[in-house]
């Protein structure tokens, strides 16, 4: 069945190398995001994604793959290379500690 796979995510999402971020850092950290992704992670450009309650650990592998080359993107990658390990996680804790709320249609 599928359990090895699961199994498998979890442990490689909890290893030690994830470090908890502080959302008060992270908030003074993100005053550099919000041309881009806006102060309450609602996106101000159409190319630009919502961060605003986005899973923390996500947010963490995203940057560090525009940090280290992976994931490419010209304005992310120029702007995740000045990135330490903790700025990443305290922007992954702040953006990730944003509430949103979602209004189906009609």
């Amino acid at each position: 069945m599928r359990c090895w796979a699961i199994t498998a995510l979890v442990a490689a999402l909890a290893s030690p190398g994830v470090q908890a971020g502080d959302a008060a850092a992270g908030r003074k950290r993100a005053a550099a995001c919000q041309t881009c992704h806006g102060m309450d992670g609602l996106s101000k450009l159409p190319e630009a994604p919502n961060l605003a309650g986005q899973v923390e650990i996500y947010l963490v592998k995203a940057l560090g793959e525009y940090r280290d080359g992976t994931r490419r993107n010209e304005v992310m990658g120029v702007v995740a290379k000045e990135l330490s390990d903790a700025d990443i996680a305290n922007l992954a804790a702040f953006y990730g500690g944003l509430q949103i709320e979602v209004i189906p249609p009609g």
